[in-house]
């Protein structure tokens, strides 16, 4: 039904193509056959480009970001200009466009969702639900320029392109693309998400004040990297789990995000072998000594992994893979090293 309903209000949209550009779009110009953009949620500029009339080439209302790859219907316009999220609000707003009825109450849109607290876990899980998969983004580029090319079990990182960051309450709002990372409890629920912006032209880190932040619930809870079992590691920052994870690729590991959170993560009830990933610093630590003591009291045995240099995406990317693999190799326990490591290349 939605999907149906869907297709028909995109069709009726196509009919008025330049009239939703003109009400949605109103940074935007036309050029020729086309309304040209900065984007889809209506920045100056000329990189989206949207069709104004059905030709051989495609149907009015499709557009392409020539900057991100980005493609859709009109309906993804009003989506993403107005901030909407559910099927339910975007066709509403398309119907309130075209003058029609409201549409009847369908089961699985019953609510119209009231906007997320800010900073909530459910804001957390509504910007994780409309992120993308990485594979072929940003992240996916990201990632790899920190020598992080084993991504298997990475499902709960996400790309968006273009992830809202205000600077602090007197400054405007701005718009960079963003690794979202789901932050997860005991049994797989997001509680928070954490958000790294990127700067395209760099593949590194935005130029901006606080490039990582988190958000919702993150206390005792962790970005997660494969199912927990009996066996697993724990650290502070996603680049330097997934460093270490690149030679022990089949070891389940979390992200806790900082010292004082890794000091606090939850043990599942199978956990008896915890590796502590340590950053060189003060505060890992101190991070350090608090979870071997909660380890060792909660009878699960505690192994730290250090690093050579700060932390281990240092190590893989000053020293190599090579000199990782051996140095993991002389830190884990024997039957770990041959339960998961990955075999030399």
């Amino acid at each position: 039904m939605a999907r149906r309903d869907a297709s028909d209000l995109a069709h009726r949209l196509g009919r008025q193509a330049e009239a939703v550009c003109r009400h949605y779009l109103s940074s935007g110009r036309r050029c020729g056959g086309y309304w040209l953009v900065g984007d889809v949620r209506n920045t100056p500029g000329r990189s989206m480009y949207v069709r104004l009339n059905d030709s051989p080439r495609g149907l009015a209302g499709k557009w392409t970001d020539a900057a991100t790859g980005e493609h859709g219907d009109l309906l993804d316009i009003i989506r993403e200009s107005c901030g909407l999220i559910d099927f339910k609000d975007v066709a509403d707003e398309a119907r309130t466009f075209l003058s029609m009825p409201p549409s009847e109450p369908d089961p699985r849109w019953q609510h119209r969702q009231s906007p997320a607290p800010h900073g909530s876990p459910e804001a957390a899980r509504r910007l994780f639900a409309i992120s993308q998969p990485i594979a072929g983004t940003l992240v996916h580029a990201y990632v790899w320029e920190r020598g992080i090319t084993d991504l298997r079990g990475t499902g709960s990182l996400r790309f968006h392109p273009r992830c809202f960051y205000r600077p602090d309450e007197h400054s405007p709002t701005e718009t960079w693309p963003a690794m979202i990372a789901a932050v997860t409890d005991l049994n797989g629920r997001i509680t928070g998400a954490h958000r790294t912006w990127l700067d395209p032209r760099r593949r590194d880190k935005a130029p901006i004040n606080t490039p990582r932040r988190a958000m919702g619930d993150l206390l005792g809870n962790a970005v997660r990297f494969g199912i927990g079992g009996d066996v697993m590691a724990a650290g502070e920052g996603i680049e330097t789990v997934l460093s270490i994870r690149q030679v022990l690729p089949d070891m389940p590991m979390l992200a806790a995000l900082s010292a004082a959170h890794l000091a606090a993560i939850l043990f599942p009830d199978t956990l008896r072998r915890l590796y502590i990933v340590r950053d060189n610093d003060p505060a890992g630590d101190g991070a350090r000594d608090t979870l071997i003591d909660r380890a060792n009291g909660a009878g699960i045995e505690a192994i730290v992994l250090s690093p050579e240099l700060g932390d281990f995406n240092e190590d893989l990317l000053t020293l190599g893979i090579n000199a990782l693999r051996t140095q993991a190799r002389s830190q884990v326990a024997p039957q770990d090293a041959a339960r998961f490591m990955a075999l030399a290349a």
